[in-house]
């Protein structure tokens, strides 16, 4: 999931991912100490966990983040595909179909993310209410700039997540007749894909292609930099204006 899923990793990015395997809970393994299967995948997942953030002498590999699992941080820390599937189908909030349009199979049984891929595709492929799903994205917008530092290149008006946002309201909106848009998992490819076949009519959104890159590559400077020399959605006020003007034509009606 993220930006992992969406094959954007910065420096210093932390990888959201879900565990999934595909396994009878009640059945048990064959070895000396046996153990039901649930609780087997729960230790492999804690073991895979505890090798990526461990502290060393050099540090650690990566933060990681799971709370885009079912049922978030009050879930299960892995999950059975039956059991993604029916919360995709029968519990996913609408945030959690957006992010979904960012997951990818990574490491696995390829069998595995065969099932993960038809069960991405068929969440995501959804016939839904186009004006419905207008206005739970945009209310899941507000409530983010509600916790939003203002002046943030990510989270600012006109930054990174405007940008992700449509991207992944086209997804969700136009994937039941553009199938090509299950394809990709990263914002650029998405966005030709919306713009080869006019999802948006009218609405231009080829710009946003180039403002992704310069704020993506922006916040990769940032993460390099010394406070001091760090940037701010300020210093991309061309871009962002443009941005603004695209989520206006797509989310808020005259």
């Amino acid at each position: 999931y993220g930006k992992l899923g969406g094959i954007e990793l910065g420096y210093g990015s932390d990888l959201d991912m879900v565990f999934l395997y595909d396994s009878d809970d009640y059945g048990m393994t064959s070895g000396a100490r046996s153990i039901n299967n649930q609780t087997f995948y729960v230790r492999l997942g804690q073991r895979i966990l505890h090798i990526l953030s461990v502290q060393t002498t050099q540090g650690i590999l990566y933060e990681t983040d799971m709370r885009l699992r079912p049922s978030g941080n009050s879930g299960m820390l892995v999950s059975s595909i039956a059991a993604f599937e029916k919360y995709q189908k029968q519990d996913a909030w609408t945030w959690e179909h957006q992010a979904l349009v960012r997951a990818r199979g990574l490491v696995g049984d390829p069998i595995l993310i065969e099932q993960f891929n038809r069960v991405r595709q068929g969440t995501l492929s959804q016939q839904r209410d186009v004006d419905a799903l207008r206005h739970e994205v945009l209310s899941m917008r507000e409530k983010m700039k509600a916790n939003a530092k203002t002046m943030d290149i990510k989270q600012g008006d006109g930054g990174l997540i405007d940008i992700e946002f449509i991207s992944q309201f086209g997804v969700l909106a136009y994937a039941s007749r553009v199938t090509e848009l299950l394809k990709w998992t990263d914002n650029i490819r998405i966005m030709e894909v919306l713009v080869a076949n006019q999802c948006f009519g009218e609405v231009d959104i080829k710009e946003l292609e180039h403002a992704y890159r310069e704020l993506r590559s922006a916040i990769h400077r940032n993460s390099l930099a010394d406070v001091d020399e760090r940037l701010g959605i300020d210093d991309f006020q061309e871009i962002t204006a443009s941005v603004s003007e695209v989520w206006r034509q797509i989310f808020v009606k005259p």
